[in-house]
């Protein structure tokens, strides 16, 4: 049996959307059952008949940071994907980072040893990679983490997983670690992911950087974890890196594709330095989250350049180009 969590976000629907076409058994975590709609609505992208195929799946209720809850779902289950992750850059909220991606990883980490698990896959992400004193050098898998620059909270967490894992396969736990980049997918198109980048470039997007980014597409996200999980390879991470971008690039192609008008002006470091400032006095006077932090104006100024010759070597991979995605997403978006 498979077990899955985070299958009510991104990645997860659109994994278990690939794999209830399989003749696995699937058991998946949810911790509100709103969030189940936004997985039919996944499923419908892919099946005509939504019902059928989303009721393979047997839903448990359960939370990553609850033990007692999370022993209940791990009986017979032979391999475990773990999705599930806070995503914040908001410094106030690093606590519930720590809880949910560092103690919550830990939990699945101990709970496959005790229940004898086969395979551990585990979506982490290139923020949890170091970086090259010169950014012109691209960042593969050997790049070392540096603990003494200024990384985001969501970096910290993120790398602190990694441990866990790294742990779990010297106590006897066979696994795999994938780092995305930005996945672009459709069916989530609020609350902060890549889904929200779309919905602000039609909503009319003002100004870009000349930062660059890393993107892939979640179908080949889910392809690469579901074929490492299939495969030999164990006790590896693997990049996983579609195409690197300027903002400006991203940010035209979507609006082309969304047919809306593109960003115009050019964000300037001095620009974005205030942005940031007033959303900590914003956040400091009514108490909402950070859109905006000093580590996500870094990052999105940055010209970083991820390799990913390795998964594409190992399971002779091609990634969709980013034009195709774009485009699919878009329409998506536009019909939904």
């Amino acid at each position: 049996m498979i077990l899955v969590t985070g299958g009510t976000g991104l990645v997860g629907a659109h994994l278990l959307a690939h794999l209830v076409q399989t003749e696995t058994r699937i058991r998946a975590i949810y911790r509100t059952s709103e969030k189940l709609e936004s997985v039919k609505n996944v499923f419908g992208y892919y099946f005509d008949d939504v019902t059928t195929h989303f009721d393979k799946i047997e839903w448990l209720k359960a939370d990553v940071t609850d033990v007692p809850s999370l022993e209940k779902v791990f009986p017979d289950v032979t391999h475990v994907y773990h999705i599930a992750a806070l995503i914040t850059f908001d410094p106030k909220l690093f606590e519930n980072l720590r809880k949910i991606n560092i103690e919550g990883t830990a939990n699945m980490v101990n709970l496959s040893i005790a229940y004898g698990v086969k395979k551990f896959c585990f979506v982490s992400s290139v923020a949890a990679i170091g970086e090259n004193t010169d950014p012109s050098v691209p960042i593969t898998e050997e790049t070392h983490w540096n603990a003494e620059i200024d990384n985001s909270v969501y970096a910290i967490s993120k790398y602190g997983s990694e441990m866990e894992v790294w742990r779990g396969s010297q106590e006897g736990l066979d696994m795999v670690i994938v780092n995305p980049a930005i996945i672009l997918g459709a069916g989530f198109w609020r609350g902060g992911g890549s889904g929200s980048l779309f919905r602000q470039i039609d909503k009319g997007l003002k100004y870009y950087t000349k930062g660059i980014l890393s993107y892939v597409d979640v179908v080949d996200v889910v392809s690469v974890m579901i074929q490492l999980m299939n495969s030999n390879i164990k006790n590896e991470r693997f990049i996983l890196v579609a195409e690197n971008w300027t903002v400006e690039k991203f940010s035209k192609t979507t609006a082309k594709a969304l047919n809306v008008k593109p960003p115009k002006k050019e964000a300037s470091s001095f620009l974005l330095g205030i942005a940031w400032r007033m959303d900590w006095w914003r956040q400091f006077f009514t108490g909402k989250h950070r859109r905006l932090t000093r580590s996500t104006s870094k990052s999105i100024q940055s010209q970083t350049f991820f390799d990913s010759s390795k998964i594409q070597e190992a399971l002779n991979f091609t990634f969709t180009p980013m034009e195709e995605t774009i485009a699919r997403v878009s329409e998506r978006y536009k019909n939904s």
